[in-house]
C-alpha cells in the first residue's frame, strides 16, 4: 500500500511539473516579442523601376483611355489577311485617341503559321521546316513558257523588316545534272522576300527562326497604331 501511495504521489508531480512547463512557455510567448529582424521579412519588395507604376502623359484628353502597362498572351491574334498564333506581347503607353490605339512601346513574339506564307506565295506552294533549321518550299514556277514543279530549302533571317528565306539547294525532279543547270534561272522565282501581311503600323520584324509550326518572328516598334489609320 505505501508503495501504491508513493508511486501515485511521483506520477502526479511530474504532471503538475508538466502543467507549469507549458503555462510558462505559453506565458513568454505571450508577454515577449519576436526579435527585431524578424519583421524584414514581412515588409514590401522595393520597387523597381519594370515594376513602377507608368505615368500618364500631362495632356491626356478627358474623352482619352489610356494603359500604363500591356501584358497579353493569346493562342490566336488574326490580323486582316493573315494570322499569327502563339503570341506574347509587352508593352506601354497604349492611348486612344482621334488616331487611333496607339502604343509607345511594343514588343512581340509570335509565330507565323507556314500555311500562312504559302498562301501569300500562291503557285500552290507548300512551306514546311527540314530537320537541320532550314525552310522548305514547294510550288511550282513558270519558266519559258514551262511549269516546272520545283522543292527548294533554305535560309530564314529577317532583313529590312522581311521575311527572307534564301534558296541554298533547289530540286527539279530530274537529273542532278538537269537542276543544276536550271537552278539559277529559277532562283530568282523561289527567293521568299516579303512582309508579315496585316502587321500594324510601325510594328517591324526585327528577327526570325524557323520551328516546326511555322516562322518564330520577334517584332517590335514604337508609336504602333493598334487601331485607327495612325493619320
Amino acid at each position: 500500500m505505501t508503495r501504491s501511495r508513493a508511486a501515485d504521489w511521483v506520477i502526479g508531480a511530474l504532471g503538475m511539473l508538466l502543467l507549469l512547463t507549458v503555462v510558462a512557455v505559453i506565458l513568454w510567448f505571450v508577454i515577449s516579442e519576436p526579435r527585431a529582424e524578424s519583421s524584414q521579412t514581412t515588409s514590401p519588395m522595393p520597387v523597381t523601376p519594370s515594376s513602377a507604376p507608368a505615368v500618364p502623359p500631362s495632356d491626356l484628353g478627358g474623352d482619352e483611355i489610356w494603359l500604363g502597362n500591356i501584358d497579353v498572351d493569346s493562342d490566336i491574334v488574326v490580323l486582316p489577311d493573315s494570322s499569327l498564333i502563339d503570341v506574347d506581347a509587352r508593352g506601354y503607353g497604349a492611348r486612344s485617341g482621334p488616331d487611333g490605339v496607339i502604343v509607345d512601346q511594343l514588343e512581340v513574339l509570335a509565330t507565323v503559321p507556314f500555311d500562312v506564307v504559302a498562301e501569300e506565295l500562291g503557285r500552290n506552294s507548300r512551306v514546311s521546316a527540314t530537320s537541320d533549321g532550314q525552310a522548305r518550299v514547294e510550288g511550282s514556277v513558270t519558266v519559258l513558257g514551262r511549269s516546272l514543279r520545283i522543292v527548294a530549302t533554305g535560309t530564314v533571317e529577317a532583313k529590312d523588316g522581311l521575311l527572307v528565306v534564301e534558296p541554298r539547294s533547289i530540286d527539279l525532279g530530274g537529273p542532278d545534272v538537269v537542276s543544276r543547270a536550271v537552278a539559277g534561272a529559277v532562283r530568282q522565282f523561289v527567293r521568299i522576300e516579303q512582309p508579315i501581311s496585316g502587321l500594324p503600323p510601325n510594328l517591324v520584324l526585327r528577327d526570325v527562326e524557323i520551328q516546326q509550326d511555322g516562322f518564330r518572328a520577334e517584332l517590335s516598334g514604337q508609336d504602333v497604331v493598334l487601331a485607327g489609320d495612325g493619320s
